[in-house]
């Protein structure tokens, strides 16, 4: 069972002990259970299964940067979810892998990069916006880990302009391991692509057959076909000595 408490965000999940490996989780998922891990730093990697409807609340609530605090065998683990497998058709989840993390020790995961606001050199100036990093790497402790890092747009007057990692407004809750001149947003001119209809069209090649066969000769016109034997010269014929003598 999943809960979440509004005032403080917390988000539990129930898990048992997985003892079913290999091909035989099939018959988990198909009794609504999905098979998991849970594995980090210092600690013993343990095979887990969850209800499917309790995880995608969870899964929907925390995403991949709010802790998920998984109790199991009488113990409440604090986790973020690390990797959701998924059918690559059906798109329904295979298995998950549950990052167990110390809340008292900062460490480095991916958040996303959400947009807001309006830019006048796309509303106005035709420009297009190009996402060059959707998300970026931070440092936090995991109760300071932000769902997204927020970007306003509205600076991004004229096409050509970009936002990068440095233009981001510092906070104390968080700190970007990124290279300071990494390009996050740009704004480039919209081209449209130039389609010349054909006029003309091309002289098909005439390809004449030529026979091989035995006694049937080429076609004429043929660039194979053999040339013409010449009419041999008729002559008269001779007269029977008979005949002169007479």
């Amino acid at each position: 069972m999943v809960k979440k408490t509004h005032t403080q965000n917390k988000i539990e999940l129930n898990a048992t002990t997985r003892e079913v490996t290999g091909k035989k989780v099939k018959q988990l998922r198909k009794q609504g259970i999905i098979p998991a891990n849970i594995f980090g730093p210092d600690f013993q990697s343990r095979s887990i299964s969850v209800d499917q409807k309790d995880f995608s609340n969870a899964y929907k609530a925390a995403k991949e940067t709010g802790i998920v605090y998984v109790t199991h065998d009488g113990t409440v683990i604090p986790t973020l979810i690390r990797n959701v497998q998924r059918h690559p058709i059906s798109d329904m989840i295979l298995h998950i892998d549950f990052r167990r993390i110390d809340l008292t020790k900062k460490i480095e995961t991916t958040v996303p990069v959400k947009v807001k606001g309006a830019s006048e050199a796309v509303n106005q100036k035709g420009g297009i916006l190009l996402t060059q990093s959707d998300h970026l790497l931070i440092e936090a402790l995991p109760t300071d880990i932000p769902s997204s890092i927020e970007i306003d747009i509205t600076i991004l007057k004229e096409i050509g302009q970009e936002i990068r990692v440095k233009d981001l407004a510092v906070t104390t809750n968080y700190s970007v391991k990124e290279d300071p001149e990494k390009v996050i947003l740009s704004v480039v001119a919209h081209k449209e692509e130039s389609v010349t209809p054909e006029t003309t069209t091309a002289t098909p090649e005439v390809i004449t057959e030529v026979k091989t066969e035995e006694g049937a000769p080429a076609e004429a016109g043929s660039p194979t076909a053999p040339a013409a034997a010449p009419t041999p010269e008729k002559k008269e014929p001779l007269a029977k000595k008979e005949d002169k003598k007479k």
